[in-house]
């Protein structure tokens, strides 16, 4: 990150922790994106991902809970199967010719939950199942594996499972990723104390960035329904970012 393209990463950045913070999420994915879009070297995407989802996991999380949007009893088993992984994941350093084209298909994926939201919110709330804890374990530990890894924290794949399945609704899944989020990167960061010795110098730059947008996103997310065409327009960015990834 030199010259002017700090200005237009921190730009980037603000948008997307807006928009992601809106449905309860922290932006690591669209963090990435936008890193690999100005070439930024992967063993600093990865720390500097983690850190600001972090920050932002931790405003999007205490205002989702304050709004009584997070409920210990179905977020457990989550977090159970997904903290351990999210550890050792983040204990791996895959080889660039790895990294690359692994985070391109996250944001791929991503790009998917993104720009397909509709059938996500069809499911009755009177039709809401409960969690079964053995599979909200299992889907845990597979999300915190790869958000580990990935240095994402997981919730671009927790919240459509979530509503796909019936389990919870739209508002209460965006809480829940919050918590998820929080917990996953703290614990991928801790898996891997060595990488922030690869954080930029212009990270301060960026965490102020970062919560700006969030500050805004996730009182829209709490009170207004998200901004479905922006939303979309950020899937774009990612499957661009991704086929970048995957290509070069």
């Amino acid at each position: 990150m030199t010259g002017d393209s700090i200005y237009y990463i921190a730009a980037l950045m603000m948008l997307a922790a807006a928009l992601y913070t809106s449905v309860g999420h922290a932006g690591a994915s669209a963090y990435l994106a936008i890193m690999a879009l100005f070439g930024v070297m992967p063993e600093v995407m990865k720390p500097t991902a983690l850190v600001l989802n972090i920050l932002v996991a931790s405003l999007t999380s205490w205002r989702f809970y304050r709004a009584g949007l997070f409920q210990w009893r179905l977020a457990w088993p989550f977090l159970l199967g997904s903290v351990p992984l999210a550890f050792l994941g983040g204990s791996l350093s895959p080889s660039a010719s790895l990294y690359r084209p692994l985070v391109g298909a996250v944001l791929l994926i991503g790009a998917i939950r993104l720009l397909w939201p509709k059938p996500m919110t069809m499911i009755p709330p009177s039709e809401f199942r409960p969690v079964p804890t053995i599979a909200g374990v299992g889907v845990g530990a597979g999300i915190g594996w790869l958000s580990g890894l990935t240095g994402t924290g997981g919730g671009i794949f927790l919240s459509p499972i979530l509503l796909f399945l019936g389990w919870t609704g739209p508002r209460m899944a965006s809480g829940l990723a919050a918590v998820f989020i929080l917990c996953n990167s703290m614990a991928g960061l801790a898996g891997n104390l060595a990488s922030v010795g690869h954080l930029p110098p212009q990270l301060p730059w960026l965490m102020l960035a970062v919560m700006t947008g969030a500050l805004f996103g996730t009182r829209m997310g709490i009170s207004i329904l998200p901004p479905r065409q922006l939303v979309r327009a950020l899937g774009l960015v990612l499957i661009v970012a991704g086929g970048k990834l995957i290509l070069t």
